[in-house]
């Protein structure tokens, strides 16, 4: 009886000396781990040195195939010129497409997400077209948004991996007429600068780190499209861009779109219901480091 005491209480110095010891080994993990946090330095930026700055994809959509029965997109000329501007300023080697069929788009980014991307900075993706629910439009049909950017991933993208990926979204609802937004998104053949409403496409957050996601409004709302000068939206990031672009970290600029995009109000409209309304962008970021445009040297 005695021994067998012996033995359950030797068992139990034996357990109890484990469990210490496994309490130690968490506690040095734990604080190996707090160090690694700790250490990290938060000005930390990606490598803007490389012998590129990268490519710049512009999808420009301003008619549609009439079976879709989508309209005519006034307007998103100017917004194409002005990044294109922009984006070569900034070092960029920009292509504009205009008014792509589906296959034709789905080629194109699929030939850019299997160039070679090792000497370039990052890599730039903007749709100036209708969509919702997760999707935009080619000419000839809607395009669900992970076609586009799951052909960057890094499994499938290696060149870009650790680099950033920027995908810019001016997507709009096309014409409903069961829609009473229907008089906004009317455009007439008239060279006056008209307001009409666009419609956010939906948050579609690729997986991965490295991905930066840049809405012309929040989810649920409408945007707003001058049939002259363009989206309000392009015009301010461009405008923004050109002021800070090689200054300011690139998600500062963006909350400055929010901010100067946010202060402006329908002043011109069909639908006198319009006018005063508002609009604010948004972005999500999956971006692991501070992004800067600085001049090349």
């Amino acid at each position: 009886m005695a021994s067998h005491t012996k033995s359950d209480g030797s068992a139990v110095e034996k357990d109890s000396a484990s469990a210490g010891q496994t309490v130690e080994e968490n506690l040095t993990e734990t604080d190996s781990f707090n160090q690694s946090i700790f250490s990290m330095d938060p000005n930390q930026e990606y490598d803007m040195n490389h012998k590129r700055r990268g490519m710049a994809l512009i999808f420009n959509h301003e008619n549609f195939f009439w079976k879709l029965g989508l309209g005519y997109r006034s307007g998103t000329n100017a917004d194409k010129e002005n990044l294109i501007r922009r984006f070569r300023e900034l070092n960029f080697e920009v292509k504009a497409f205009d008014d792509y069929k589906r296959h034709e788009v789905l080629s194109k980014i699929t030939e850019a997400a299997a160039a070679d991307h090792v000497d370039a900075d990052c890599f730039v993706c903007v749709f100036l077209s209708h969509g919702e629910n997760g999707h935009v439009y080619a000419n000839d049909g809607q395009i669900e948004i992970p076609e586009i950017t799951d052909l960057f991933k890094g499994d499938k993208c290696r060149s870009l991996v650790g680099k950033p990926k920027i995908f810019i979204w001016q997507a709009c609802r096309g014409d409903k007429h069961d829609d009473p937004v229907t008089p906004m998104d009317v455009v007439d053949s008239q060279v006056t600068n008209d307001m009409v409403v666009d419609a956010g496409v939906l948050y579609t957050l690729p997986a991965g780190a490295d991905f930066i996601m840049c809405y012309s409004v929040a989810e649920g709302y409408y945007s707003h499209r001058e049939t002259v000068n363009g989206s309000w939206y392009i015009q301010d990031l461009c405008e923004i861009l050109r002021r800070y672009g090689s200054e300011l970290e690139f998600a500062e600029i963006l909350t400055l779109v929010n901010r100067k995009v946010s202060l402006r109000s329908v002043l011109n409209c069909k639908d006198r219901s319009a006018v005063g309304k508002k609009q604010v962008p948004c972005f999500a970021s999956m971006l692991t480091k501070k992004l800067f445009f600085r001049p090349k040297k």
